[in-house]
């Protein structure tokens, strides 16, 4: 036999409700831990054999039975205070959903408008701010490409 099929078998041998079998007992001559373990067993044993549980209080018996009394006496809590913790835990819950809801996809007021300042035509800043206003209508100006191509074959005949 193997130890650990020994040590299945040791609590009920220790406690004297099982016999040991002959493999069992070989095991334990040549095994000096497992028959270590046995004779700690049956010493705990013999130990729990000898120990007697108190005896409870007189009065034991009257006090439990005045306790339910009491417990029994108390009103019992409606149907609604059962579900009181998890209603207002659910309420708790849906109320930051909402809130959260109304934050991240509710109205935001628009900036307000910026003020445009026109500079006077001529200057530099002037010059950008009517090319950024007109940007497509220069985008599709092809004229423009054509008077360039123009200037080079004048300029180099």
């Amino acid at each position: 036999m193997k130890c650990d099929e020994v040590r299945e078998m040791m609590p009920d041998v220790a406690a004297g409700v099982g016999e040991a079998t002959s493999g069992m007992n070989e095991h334990l001559h040549t095994c000096p831990a497992c028959a270590g373990k046995l004779e700690e067993m049956r010493k705990t044993m013999a130990l729990l054999d000898e120990w007697a549980a108190p005896e409870p209080s007189p009065y034991f018996d009257v006090r439990l039975r005045a306790r339910v009394r009491e417990e029994m006496a108390k009103p019992q809590p409606s149907w609604f205070q059962h579900f009181r913790a998890p209603a207002l835990a659910a309420s708790f819950a849906l109320m930051m959903i909402v809130v959260g809801g109304i934050r991240r996809y509710g109205h935001t007021p628009a900036p307000p408008p910026v003020a445009q300042v026109t500079a006077p035509p001529g200057t530099a800043v002037g010059d950008l701010q009517a090319l950024d206003k007109n940007h497509d209508l220069y985008a599709d100006f092809d004229v423009l490409d054509d008077l360039q191509v123009q200037d080079d074959v004048q300029a180099n005949p």
